[in-house]
């Protein structure tokens, strides 16, 4: 969710001190792409010229009005469909005589024709009432009072089929927070919702969707993003004022420096009791407050034809598209629902074209082949009953070999399971260990926590996704253990999971599993830009996937646990899908540290609730990652055959 609030802000830049400088981050890490290609062609003027807007304020069950902007085609020979977003993000431009530069998920959408309705969500810019993050579902409404996201949709729906000029049929998407409300607008959906594309949509931000993934708190992205999201909205409801403002240009060295988290719950930070900050860092564990957010156990029942859409390289929701599709999957078996996902970062299939990311080069434009054989053909279908919608049940790009690849069910039927164990010297080998004894020792220290990128930057590095790991590996405090060069390709193809067994002389630690594919010598890839000298890949340390536990949560998300000093335990860390091939003459490398900073917090290495840590209570620990006969540390990588 939070690249969107930056994007908004590049397209709107009309804001405080720290909205603006969320422009700069968003430029410097390419994540305006995804706005940008909502589409910059045609123009406004355009729009202008085949759209009239009209403003509306659409009331809901409980009376609050929400804020709703509708563009319908000037051509009135015909009735059309309706495709709605609904977003915490403000539907500017305000104002029946300004208009957006782009309608709808593509170009080709747009000049198709429909009616395009966007709608401020409950709470959130002009829109009345109050706004919840992820409003808890209430499956069993008694009254006009209990409302929900589902019920604020369903009520719209309706509203619009009566005063618009419709064929009787409406769709939605949305990319990020408005993904998470196509979600959201699932259950008990109105008979007229015919195709819902939840895209990168938040499902659970406790487990692994942007503010805590396993527990650990995400802290860089957090605290840039409820630093502005929330704060205090203005009269006319066009602007929010930050919390505050802070400048730099050196993450690491900042937020090190800000030391204990318990000093953001004050000023100049966080003062605000009812900030989303407050409200997040008061629930460091699995409880209640999260567990009511969590939209995929509300995901029964579904009617609608579903398209969800996800990117390997999202470094937001990654884990909310694989999980949204699986939870569909699960609880409404026969639902027309699939899932695609791409070379993407967090919204990157709505940009003009996307031929490479980092150092990946995709050999072709893979916007082209989803947004017209895949995203278009799913509306056009579905709500105007044009063409045929054939996709397969599950389209994936894999990374490696660069090929879509298209699967009846996900993780495919032939994916296999395979452990790989790690040994002495840094083995990574099929073969469990048989020594009696053998561990592997690193030193975790809180004051020189391992960065999560090698880039100096006041931002995320986008990129971290698929950077080169060789600065990580050269520390003593960062573990790798690694196969012999490859034989022939290695295709992984669904869940990684690493089982780990530890000991320490803490009792809490992160657990950070990285895998990662290393280039031999020699290696080589064609340029991005065309003209541009190859980029040599030689060595390369390319992550591929990662993923990180807070230890105290190894048994229950719920109840933390404290480690006992030097016992051995097992630690499981679950790692997102990935659909990779390892190249004949690579390797397969898997890394584990305990700190990923700032992108994670640090953990004290004390059990206790981190956020009221003090600085005196942070202290170093000796963390033995054990592979010996009984006790055999392993990776579990779902091999394609």
């Amino acid at each position: 969710m939070y690249a969107f609030l930056r994007i908004f802000e590049f397209t709107y830049p009309n804001k405080t001190k720290v909205m603006k400088r969320n422009v700069l981050l968003c430029l410097l890490c390419l994540l305006h792409w995804a706005v940008i290609a909502q589409n910059p062609a045609p123009d406004t003027s355009w729009i202008k010229a085949n759209y009239i807007k009209t403003e509306q304020y659409i009331t809901m069950r409980d009376g609050v009005r929400l804020f709703t902007a509708i563009y319908t085609p000037r051509d009135n020979s015909q009735t059309y469909p309706i495709i709605m977003q609904r977003t915490p993000y403000s539907v500017r431009p305000y104002g029946e005589g300004n208009y957006r530069r782009s309608l709808g998920p593509n170009v080709h959408l747009m000049r198709e024709k429909y009616i395009f309705v966007y709608q401020d969500a409950r709470g959130r810019y002009k829109s009345e009432g109050t706004f919840r993050e992820m409003t808890p579902a209430i499956p069993n409404k008694k009254s006009s009072k209990d409302v929900d996201e589902s019920s604020d949709t369903h009520e719209t729906v309706e509203w619009l089929l009566k005063n618009t000029r419709n064929n009787g049929k409406v769709g939605q998407w949305g990319i990020s927070f408005p993904g998470y409300y196509s979600s959201a607008g699932l259950p008990d959906a109105h008979p007229a919702m015919k195709a819902v594309s939840p895209q990168a949509p938040m499902s659970d931000e406790f487990i692994g969707d942007d503010c805590y993934h396993n527990g650990a708190f995400f802290l860089m992205d957090n605290f840039g993003f409820y630093s502005g999201f929330d704060g205090l909205k203005s009269k006319d409801g066009t602007n929010y004022q930050s919390h505050f403002s802070v400048e730099y240009k050196d993450a690491y060295k900042y937020f090190l420096e800000l030391g204990a988290l318990k000093k953001t719950n004050a000023a100049p930070y966080f003062a605000d009791p009812n900030s989303i900050w407050r409200q997040t860092t008061a629930h460091p564990v699995y409880d209640e407050f999260w567990q009511s957010r969590n939209i995929k156990r509300h995901l029964k029942n579904i009617k609608p034809a579903v398209l969800v859409v996800g990117g390997w390289f999202d470094a937001e929701d990654l884990y909310g598209a694989l999980k949204t599709y699986a939870a569909i999957e699960k609880q409404s078996p026969g639902n027309n629902n699939r899932l695609v996902m791409g070379p993407w970062t967090h919204g990157g299939w709505a940009a003009p074209a996307w031929k490479g990311f980092a150092r990946y080069q995709f050999g072709a434009d893979v916007n082209k082949y989803y947004q017209e054989e895949i995203e278009t053909k799913f509306f056009n279908h579905y709500l105007k009953g044009k063409g045929t919608f054939e996709q397969p049940e599950v389209t994936v790009f894999e990374t490696g070999s660069n090929e879509w690849k298209h699967y009846d069910v996900w993780p495919p039927a032939n994916s296999k399971p395979t452990p790989y164990y790690f040994g002495p010297n840094g083995k990574l080998a099929v073969e469990k260990p048989t020594p009696s004894t053998s561990l592997t020792n690193y030193e975790s220290d809180p004051a020189n926590p391992v960065p999560y990128t090698s880039v100096t930057s006041g931002h995320r590095n986008n990129e971290y996704m698929a950077e080169d790991q060789r600065f990580a590996s050269q520390r003593p405090d960062v573990l790798s253990f690694q196969t012999d060069s490859l034989s022939e390709d290695l295709t992984l193809t669904g869940e990684i999971v690493a089982d780990l067994m530890v000991s320490m002389t803490g009792s809490d630690a992160d657990f950070i599993v990285k895998v990662i594919d290393v280039w031999p010598a020699g290696s080589s890839v064609t340029a991005v830009k065309e003209g541009e000298k190859a980029v040599d890949m030689s060595g390369y340390q390319q992550m591929v996937r990662a993923e990180v536990l807070r230890g105290k949560f190894r048994n229950n998300f719920s109840k933390p646990e404290p480690f006992a000093k030097g016992k051995i335990e097992q630690v499981t860390v679950k790692l997102n899908e990935v659909a990779h091939t390892f190249k004949k003459g690579h390797r397969v490398m898997v890394q584990i540290q305990s700190s990923w900073f700032p992108l994670v917090d640090r953990n004290p290495q004390k059990f206790m609730n981190i956020f009221e840590a003090s600085e005196s209570d942070f202290q170093k620990s000796e963390i033995s990652i054990h592979h010996n006969a009984d006790n055999p540390s392993r990776i579990t990588l779902p091999v394609l055959r």
